[in-house]
């Protein structure tokens, strides 16, 4: 279970990493668009979006289906779930790190403080 949860962590950050990526599941958040339109849209050409579009579909972030000549493109049935615990965890670890430096650094700041206060006294 835990390998098949960091493979699919894997491959859904690896679709996320890309910018174009990132933009067709915004359009695709808005509307269901073919290929050509998000080709279009994304000033690229139907081969490499259909690369882009791949990735997302494998991710499970994107599913296709053909329409006459046309594929058509809609967000996938995956919400990512996994992917949010995943970095909650670390906001969560992160965000306890800070408050620790902020401690020290608040009691550097005091000593400093009082440490100035003795040398003109």
């Amino acid at each position: 279970m835990v390998q098949y949860m960091a493979t699919r962590l894997d491959t859904s950050f690896a679709a996320l990493s890309d910018p174009t990526r990132r933009g067709v599941l915004e359009r695709l958040g808005q509307a269901d668009a073919s290929i050509t339109e998000l080709a279009a849209k994304f000033h690229m050409t139907l081969t490499g979006m259909k690369k882009h579009v791949g990735v997302l579909e494998q991710a499970g972030l994107v599913t296709t289906q053909k329409v006459g000549r046309v594929r058509m493109c809609q967000l996938g049935p995956r919400r990512l779930e996994e992917e949010t615990a995943w970095l909650k965890r670390y906001r969560q670890l992160w965000d306890e790190r800070f408050d620790e430096l902020e401690k020290v650094v608040e009691e550097l700041t005091r000593k400093e403080k009082n440490d100035g206060r003795s040398d003109s006294e």
